[in-house]
């Protein structure tokens, strides 16, 4: 483990935890880290018992947990339980090989804000993280789709996922957003970043961020993921793009 203490002279930066237990990876996330401007490198863990004992005596609070789920003695599903029970105002980053609908399910319950595959992994994870802090929940498109897909079989099976009578969501859903939230939802749900949806739709990302916020308050959520979990419940994701 090493760690590494924030310049107290410096302007507001995101300190960055990373829990991995394969040494290339973690060091791609470091160089990353480091380049950016934003962030500052905490320490990484190459083991569960590493990163709950870094969790139990740090002085330093994390803002941004970055783990893996498959790790040698355990799962970083307990890392994210003990970062978020300790530092509510911790956000944890999944970036796993783990791609079915149980894990990632069990990531978002547990506290996890994004989910992305390591097949998919951005060049510039620091950009990602950044974006996060500013209201971003990354998802990989294969991770949305798939939980989409799981929760159209829970609604189908008629499971508490889908406790409200279809017709009823059929006859609220469309009115509850507007034709822009709905065009923004169904692009955060295909996997794009704010910046993308700025560019497809030419707008700001001031704007699209706006939109963002507007739709989380319509479906009282707090992230991209509870945005598309709640708004495919309601039957506003019926047929994703």
């Amino acid at each position: 483990m090493n760690i590494e203490a924030p310049d107290p002279g410096t302007a507001r930066r995101w300190g960055v935890l990373v829990v991995e237990d394969d040494s290339r990876a973690r060091a791609f996330f470091e160089a990353s880290v480091q380049r950016s401007a934003s962030l500052f490198w905490l320490g990484s863990a190459g083991t569960v018992h590493e990163a709950l004992a870094w969790l139990a005596q740090t002085a330093t609070i994390p803002d941004v947990l970055l783990v893996d789920l498959g790790m040698p003695d355990g799962s970083g599903l307990d890392v994210i339980r003990e970062a978020v029970a300790r530092f509510p105002g911790c956000e944890p980053l999944v970036i796993s090989v783990f791609g079915d609908e149980e894990n990632v399910l069990s990531s978002i319950e547990a506290g996890a804000v994004g989910y992305i595959h390591k097949d998919a992994a951005p060049e510039d994870i620091a950009q990602t993280i950044v974006e996060m802090k500013a209201g971003a929940s990354p998802i990989s498109p294969m991770i949305a789709r798939r939980v989409l897909a799981k929760y159209r079989s829970l609604q189908t099976a008629g499971t508490p996922a889908a406790a409200l009578p279809q017709a009823a969501i059929d006859s609220t859903a469309p009115s509850l957003l507007s034709a822009r939230e709905h065009e923004v939802l169904t692009l955060i749900a295909r996997g794009f970043s704010y910046a993308e949806i700025a560019r497809l739709k030419g707008l700001s990302v001031h704007t699209v961020q706006t939109h963002i916020k507007n739709l989380y308050g319509k479906l009282a959520v707090h992230s991209k993921s509870e945005a598309v979990f709640e708004a495919t419940r309601l039957g506003l994701l019926s047929h994703p793009g």
